[in-house]
C-alpha cells in the first residue's frame, strides 16, 4: 500500500521554488524511505505531499520535531479510501475559536469562576458531565439574552466553512456534534453548511438560565456513539469517517474513526492520536485527504 506524507502550514512567509525544496529539510531525516511518485503541492508554500511505497521506516516524531520548528505540520495516511463520505466535527476550539461556555461565562461576568474546570475538563482530569453540570449553575439566574450576545460575538477558525462545503460538494455528509449547547451550534452549523447538529440543551425558565442542562449529557461516549450511528445511517464504515476535535471529550470519536484528526490539540489528544494538525487551519484536512487549493469550496 502506498502512503502520503502531508506537509501543511498556514505561516508560510518564504515561496521556495519547488515542493521537493520545500521537503528537502524533513526528508533529510529519512535518508532510507521508498519514494514512490515526485513531491507536489497542495497549496504553494502552505501544503506539499509525497508519495512513499512503505511507512514502516518513516519516524514520524522524529519528523515532527524538525519540521516543528518551521511551524510545519507533518502526517502520514494511507492513499488507499483517501476521501472521506463523512466528517464529524467537534465545535468549541475546533469550527469556533473558542469555548462557548466560557465566553458566556464572561458575558455574564463569571469567567473566573468558569474557565478552570474547562481547562480541566478539556485536559481530561475531571468527569465532562460533572464540569458541565457545574459551570453552568453558575449561570443560574442570569439572562437567556446573554445567547444572542455570545452568537454575535463568534468566531470561525480559519477554513471551517471551506471545510464543510468541500466535503459536501464532493457527496460527504457532515455533522457538528459538540459538548456545548444547541443554540450555538444551530447557529454554527447554518453558517457553515453542515447537515444537522446535536449538542446539550441548557434549560431556561421565564427568560432566565436556570442552571441545570437537559440530561442525557452529551459527553465523549455519546459523540462516538452519533459517529456509528451516522455510518449505519449513510451504510458506511468507519473507513470512510473523517473526525476532527481538540479536547478529551473527543478521544472516543477520534480514535473510533480512521482518520481521527487532532486539531491544536490538548496534550491527551497529541499523546493518543497519530494526525495531528497544530500549525495549519482547517483547511489542513482537506489537504490530509488529498484535496489541492483549486478544488476548494468556499
Amino acid at each position: 500500500m502506498n502512503y502520503a506524507i502531508i506537509f501543511t502550514t498556514s505561516q508560510m512567509s518564504v515561496t521556495p521554488e519547488s515542493a521537493a525544496d520545500w521537503m528537502a529539510p524533513f526528508l533529510a531525516t529519512l535518508p532510507d524511505i521508498d519514494i514512490a511518485g515526485e513531491a507536489t503541492w497542495l497549496a504553494k508554500s502552505h501544503a506539499a505531499e509525497i508519495i512513499v511505497a512503505d511507512n514502516t521506516e518513516i519516524d514520524i516524531a522524529k519528523l515532527r520535531n524538525t519540521a516543528n520548528e518551521m511551524h510545519i505540520d507533518v502526517n502520514i495516511v494511507p492513499t488507499q479510501n483517501r476521501r472521506k463520505r463523512l466528517l464529524i466535527a467537534d465545535m468549541d476550539s475546533t469550527i469556533i475559536t473558542s469555548e462557548s461556555l466560557d465566553d458566556l461565562a464572561r458575558m455574564a461576568g463569571l469567567d473566573d469562576q468558569i474557565a478552570q474546570i474547562t481547562k480541566e475538563s478539556m485536559a481530561g482530569n475531571i468527569d465532562f458531565d460533572e464540569s458541565i453540570d457545574a459551570r453552568v449553575a453558575i449561570l443560574a439566574g442570569k439572562p437567556a439574552t446573554l445567547f444572542n450576545q455570545l452568537l454575535d460575538d463568534m468566531t470561525l477558525t480559519a477554513g471551517a466553512i471551506s471545510l464543510v462545503k468541500t466535503m459536501r460538494a464532493n457527496g460527504a455528509y457532515c455533522y457538528l456534534i459538540s459538548g456545548g449547547f444547541d443554540f450555538a451550534t444551530a447557529h454554527i452549523r447554518d453558517i457553515c453548511g453542515f447537515h444537522d447538529d446535536h449538542a446539550n440543551h441548557m434549560n431556561i425558565s421565564s427568560g432566565l438560565i436556570e442552571g441545570t442542562v437537559r440530561k442525557p449529557i452529551l459527553n465523549r461516549s455519546a459523540k462516538a456513539h452519533y459517529l456509528a450511528q451516522y455510518c449505519a445511517t449513510h451504510h458506511l464504515t468507519m473507513a470512510d469517517a473523517a473526525t476532527i476535535g481538540d479536547g478529551a471529550n473527543d478521544l472516543e470519536m477520534l480514535q473510533a474513526a480512521s482518520f481521527g484528526v487532532a486539531f491544536q490539540g490538548k496534550p491527551i489528544l497529541r499523546k493518543h492520536i497519530k494526525l495531528q494538525l497544530n500549525h495549519t487551519d482547517l483547511t489542513g484536512l482537506l489537504y490530509l485527504q488529498g484535496y489541492a487549493r483549486h478544488e476548494f469550496v468556499s
